[in-house]
């Protein structure tokens, strides 16, 4: 694409364009460090870093034309607008074709849940036949190859540059994790979503948002922005709500568009499930569509795996497949890493790995294990460094009112100090509990499956599909199932 058509995209700028000699763009940036010959840099005036700085390095660099929002002296010509981070959206959705358009695209969003139910839909389409595509935490995946991704939602750029990929790799639907933070960064500017569900709405990321409202506030935008993007595809938009959640019922009227409900409570849902039966192996229950009933056998297991599956069964349901294929789907969907992920041994010990990292993931996970347990829980759980600290208590509280045996240890500390992170965690231990404060993390898991019982379940938690463990700003390779998988062998063979 040329430079003038791009720049055309750009409806409101502050100052004349000045005259330039025409050239075809191969890349829109904003990392000076990505700069080659052809290059537009836009100037970012982020949280910690200011752009506009960095416009003599772009230059230098290669860049042929600069997007900026304050004044700058430079040598190439300047394009000025209101707002930079919102000229990227539209510069780096143009430039790489509006690709969202040319696909079904399904946000989930919610505190918790998001990646079990981007790879329930992805299942789901899959077996409906098509190619996909998922975006979230635990990776990137075009198809069959995955990878790697630094946030839950990748920053406006590396979205648009993925989706490209996918339209070119033939995709047809793709899900997506649209964490709250991406929301209010507006990494998914002009992201045309034609499904956006709603989980659920917990404690979390009170360190970027500050306040319960805020947050709220940060998910209520995928809802009201659905269907406001920088063109459209036509297709009819839907959302897919929670409303056993007050928050659910809240987010309908942030959204003009259809609105499809499930729930296990209200009775007015739309997709319900009644009769759960929860065991260790998975869940029975009756799915209720619009008063139809079916029963549903699956491998996934607990209360808030049901909710999970109805939220994606909604997704598959407002895309036209039927219930009968989507059922069958769901009940073949064998769970993904690090979500209630069960490794039995020969001892008669069982460990749970789970990502469950906040106040309302630990207390589901397990009210969860609790419900089919034979012998006594235990529960090895830290806290995240650099993270909201007023969550650190309340997880205390929740493990050892939860669990007969509880070890407090290192999550990812980052670059506070382990021990004062545990100082927080254990303030919030009642009085007249017991707990085991063991801060290496290999060691805790080690110790906890060692006095294990058979018939005893180890739930180690918080880290889930993660294989690092970050201590200062260094990533250490620590799989939380490598690790209890050695434990388990070791148990064995004494």
């Amino acid at each position: 694409m040329l430079a003038s058509q791009l720049i055309n995209t750009l409806r409101f700028k502050t100052r004349p364009v000045p005259d330039f000699a025409d050239f075809t763009v191969n890349l829109v940036t904003q990392d000076t460090r990505e700069i080659e010959p052809g290059s537009i840099f836009v100037a970012i005036k982020g949280f910690s870093v200011d752009g506009h700085k960095f416009v003599p390095t772009a230059v230098a660099n290669g860049a042929q034309l600069i997007v900026a929002q304050e004044p700058v002296t430079t040598t190439v010509p300047v394009i000025y607008v209101n707002d930079t981070r919102r000229a990227l959206a539209e510069l780096g959705d143009a430039f790489y074709g509006r690709p969202s358009h040319q696909m079904q695209v399904v946000g989930v969003t919610g505190t918790n849940g998001k990646t079990t139910v981007t790879h329930m839909i992805d299942a789901i389409f899959r077996h409906h036949g098509e190619q996909t595509g998922l975006i979230g935490t635990m990776y990137r995946r075009i198809g069959q190859k995955k990878f790697p991704t630094a946030n839950t939602t990748p920053d406006v750029l590396t979205l648009q540059k993925t989706l490209k990929q996918m339209v070119d790799s033939h995709v047809t639907t793709v899900a997506m994790e649209v964490s709250s933070i991406a929301l209010i960064q507006g990494r998914v500017w002009g992201i045309d979503f034609d499904t956006a569900v709603f989980t659920n709405f917990t404690q979390d990321h009170l360190d970027y948002h500050k306040t319960m409202a805020e947050y709220a506030h940060a998910k209520s935008l995928l809802f009201a922005q659905l269907g406001n993007t920088y063109g459209s595809n036509g297709r009819p938009k839907v959302a897919v709500m929670n409303i056993d959640d007050p928050m659910g019922e809240k987010f309908q009227a942030d959204t003009a568009v259809e609105v499809l409900t499930y729930g296990i409570k209200n009775h007015r849902a739309m997709v319900r499930a009644q009769n759960v039966k929860i065991h260790e192996r998975g869940t029975d229950f009756d799915l209720i569509v619009f008063g139809e009933k079916h029963h549903l056998t699956v491998k996934t297991v607990g209360l808030f795996n049901v909710y999970n599956l109805l939220a994606a069964f909604g997704a598959g349901y407002v895309a036209g497949i039927s219930t009968a294929e989507l059922i069958a789907t769901l009940e073949a969907f064998p769970g993904v890493k690090g979500r209630l992920q069960l490794i039995t041994s020969a001892s008669g010990v069982s460990a749970i790995v789970d990502y469950s990292h906040t106040p309302d993931g630990l207390l589901n996970a397990l009210t969860t294990i609790n419900d089919f347990a034979p012998r006594d829980v235990y529960c090895v759980i830290g806290c995240g460094g650099d993270r909201d600290r007023s969550k650190r208590p309340k997880m205390a509280k929740i493990a050892v009112e939860n669990s007969d045996h509880v070890f407090f240890t290192s999550d990812n500390p980052r670059t506070e100090d382990p021990e004062a992170i545990l100082d927080e965690v254990v303030a919030g231990v009642p009085a007249g509990y017991h707990y085991d404060r063991i801060t290496d993390r290999r060691a805790a898991i080690q110790t906890a499956i060692h006095q294990a019982q058979a018939g005893d379940i180890v739930l180690i938690a918080g880290k889930g599909h993660e294989d690092y463990q970050i201590i200062g700003k260094t990533k250490h390779h620590f799989d939380d199932v490598e690790e209890a998988t050695k434990a388990l062998e070791i148990k064995e063979k004494k």
